[in-house]
């Protein structure tokens, strides 16, 4: 496998170099053909590259000491984006130092210096938050947009349905994967208007490459009846943080029935291969590296608490993107979509945002 560099942004997330970096070290033990870009603090980084010697002849550092904060407005980080590491990062996939980017930073900054610097794809007026999560089918269910855009039109939702589809047919090996739109019902006649009019249109559209299954419920997402949920990122979000909540107070009260009595933790010792596949099933690291879709090129956010195994993870997530050429995956089937049947336009001509415009919006829109 030959693949061009990864640039990682060395300070995101919230132990920044030494997870960041053990992290790639990690990768690159199971994939020897990894190479890195390592942005961030050069002291801080060579220190780090000290305990992964096999890493070192790998990467390379560029290095920055501007680092954007967790809590930091997307404005502010902007105006700053060719001094900080995570800024750099993206910058170098730009320039084509790099194949993709990686960081554990913050997310709507990630989001409006993506979009600025990389621009849309022709036909895609928005680029979305998608992630894998686990499912009681054979395969990962992936979801978007889960933060990216609060306000989303039919438009937006069929270019995402178009979107994951292309990012489920790499990670699923599905020629054809399933795609609902999240509602309240499966009946046809619920939802909003704009559910409504993305409905009919994938209905329409016979060319694409996945099969439309109509309405999806929250309490199905994770069922396997299909292999991408799309909706807007408000909704997204919300369904997103309350899974992982579920499946933390699922853990968190076998945990306390375990240790509840003496014969409750007898049965725990009984059942610890059980909970143990439950607790690898839910653990977010096995599933962590959610990608900015329908960009030029290929930015992936790691969670900002995860381990070193999260991170190489999200840099397996990203390389396996780059092999399979997503961008080039999505270009095609936006062209079999043709002209944009909502609006009566090709959607390539879809009005370009200022920075300026793409940093307000992400402030008032992107998921933290």
């Amino acid at each position: 496998m030959s693949l061009p560099r990864i640039a990682i942004d060395a300070m995101g997330g919230d132990e920044g170099v030494r997870v960041m970096v053990s992290g790639a070290a990690l990768a690159r033990r199971r994939h020897e053909a990894f190479k890195f870009l390592l942005v961030g603090d050069q002291k801080q980084i060579e220190a780090a590259l000290d305990d992964h010697p096999g890493l070192r002849g790998a990467s390379e550092i560029l290095h920055s000491d501007d680092v954007v904060a967790g809590d930091e407005k997307p404005t502010q980080a902007l105006r700053r984006a060719k001094r900080t590491s995570l800024g750099l990062a993206i910058e170098a996939v730009k320039r084509g130092d790099a194949g993709a980017a990686v960081s554990a930073g913050n997310t709507g900054a990630m989001m409006a210096m993506s979009k600025v610097a990389l621009r849309t794809i022709p036909g895609i007026d928005r680029p979305a938050l998608a992630a894998l999560m686990p499912s009681l089918g054979d395969n990962d269910v992936i979801m978007l947009d889960l933060g990216a855009n609060t306000e989303c039109d039919a438009q937006n939702l069929v270019q995402f349905a178009i979107m994951g589809a292309a990012y489920s047919r790499i990670v699923t090996g599905r020629a054809r994967p399933r795609v609902g739109l999240l509602n309240i019902g499966t009946e046809e006649t619920k939802g909003t208007g704009d559910l409504q009019i993305a409905a009919q249109t994938l209905r329409e559209a016979h060319g694409l490459a996945l099969d439309f299954e109509g309405f999806v419920e929250a309490n199905n997402i994770n069922r396997g009846d299909v292999d991408v949920v799309v909706t807007d990122g408000f909704s997204g979000n919300i369904a997103l943080k309350a899974i992982e909540g579920a499946a933390r107070f699922v853990t968190d009260l076998l945990k306390d029935a375990f240790r509840s009595s003496t014969r409750s933790k007898i049965g725990f010792l009984i059942s610890r291969p059980a909970t143990e596949l439950l607790r690898h099933h839910l653990d977010p690291n096995n599933h962590n590296g959610a990608v900015f879709l329908g960009l030029n090129g290929v930015v992936v956010k790691s969670h900002g608490s995860a381990t070193a195994a999260g991170v190489a993870n999200a840099v397996a997530v990203t390389a396996r993107l780059l092999e399979d050429d997503l961008t080039k995956r999505i270009a095609a089937d936006l062209a079999e979509l043709g002209t944009d049947r909502l609006r009566g336009r090709p959607a390539s001509l879809a009005a370009p945002q200022t920075s300026a415009a793409v940093a307000a919006q992400t402030d008032s829109g992107a998921a933290k």
